[in-house]
C-alpha cells in the first residue's frame, strides 16, 4: 500500500525512515516529494506511524493518507 505524509516544515532525514521501515518491511521504499513522504509498504497506517514515531517523527493520524491501490494484478497471475 502507499501513503502520503505531509511533513510540514519538518524536512525529515530520509536515509534513518528508509532503515526504519526496512528494519519492520524489508520491502518498503521511502522518498520525498516536497513536502511530501511517499512510503510504499505491507504495514498498516498504525504500524507505519509507529515505525516513524521510533525513527523521531510523530505524525497525527490525519497527516498519513492512504492512496488508491495502481495495481493492475498482472505480475501475480
Amino acid at each position: 500500500m502507499e501513503f502520503h505524509i505531509q511533513m510540514g516544515g519538518a524536512r525529515p532525514d530520509v536515509p534513518r525512515l528508509d532503515e526504519a521501515l526496512r528494519n519492520a518491511d524489508p520491502a518498503a521504499l521511502v522518498d520525498l516529494h516536497g513536502a511530501t513522504l511517499r512510503v510504499a509498504t505491507s504495514l498498516g497506517i498504525a504500524e507505519l506511524r509507529s515505525v516513524i514515531a521510533l525513527a523521531g517523527y510523530p505524525l497525527p493520524a490525519d497527516q498519513v493518507m492512504p492512496q488508491p491501490s495502481i495495481c493492475c494484478g498482472g505480475c501475480s497471475g
